[in-house]
């Protein structure tokens, strides 16, 4: 049986700012998630907290382990993103994020299957959850309610999908509360009545060759030489 987590992000998908809250409070107090007080001290309500701390680790930012009680550190990629990218800012910080988080088979299951393992380009929400539910019986990955597999693809959309897209209403600055890996316009809608998504890929002008360089190393970091083709369609 393979391992698989879902709904880890309490139905919250990342908020901009909460990744460098995160961070921050870390260096402070690597035990700040498993404190006494983590909500008072982050300014988050209590499931928020929940959701950050998944957050921080299925973004490849944080890891986890025993020192007399569970703690938080920073990964390596986390510490060159604080020295250089502390408030999550520029595209190459934020695809380099969804990297991590797309490869993450354990943490992120919906995440790594949606990038890796779901072949359409145009879907509903609902072609997703059926696939994504096969998925999970093949690879034999437990009984998963579709409540959960309805959150996690929620979760996924609206990770991807600025507000001011999906939204029936206006939405105005003080209600943005878009997910900063919207700006890599990886899913679009189109079609809203019938809702109707589409996978984008990220621009290639976009991205800063070094980025890819280091994916591409962290990714096979024992090759000398690999096949374009297998960087486009072989699954993670």
């Amino acid at each position: 049986m393979e391992k698989m987590k879902f709904r880890g992000h309490e139905t919250f998908f990342i908020r901009k700012g909460w990744l460098n809250k995160g961070i921050r409070n870390i260096l402070k107090d690597p035990y700040v998630f498993m404190g006494k007080n983590p909500s008072d001290i982050l300014g988050l309500g209590t499931n928020m907290v929940k959701s950050l701390r998944y957050w921080l680790q299925a973004v490849g930012l944080t890891r986890e382990k025993m020192l007399g009680k569970k703690m938080q550190e920073l990964t390596e990629v986390g510490v060159l993103i604080n020295e250089n990218d502390p408030y999550i800012e520029e595209f190459g910080t934020l695809a380099l994020l969804h990297y991590f988080l797309a490869t993450n088979s354990e943490n992120a299951t919906t995440w790594y299957f949606f990038f890796n393992v779901f072949k359409n380009i145009e879907f509903t929400k609902e072609e997703l959850k059926t696939q994504l539910k096969n998925y999970i019986n093949i690879k034999g990955g437990g009984e998963v309610s579709e409540r959960v597999l309805e959150d996690d693809c929620t979760c996924l959309l609206n990770t991807y999908i600025p507000r001011i897209k999906s939204s029936t209403t206006k939405v105005t600055p003080e209600n943005n509360i878009d997910c900063p890996l919207g700006e890599l316009n990886l899913i679009d809608i189109v079609n809203k009545k019938e809702k109707i998504y589409k996978k984008a890929p990220i621009l290639i002008e976009n991205l800063n060759p070094l980025i890819v360089l280091a994916m591409i190393l962290y990714e096979y970091p024992n090759k000398k030489e690999i096949k374009i083709s297998a960087l486009l369609s072989e699954e993670r």
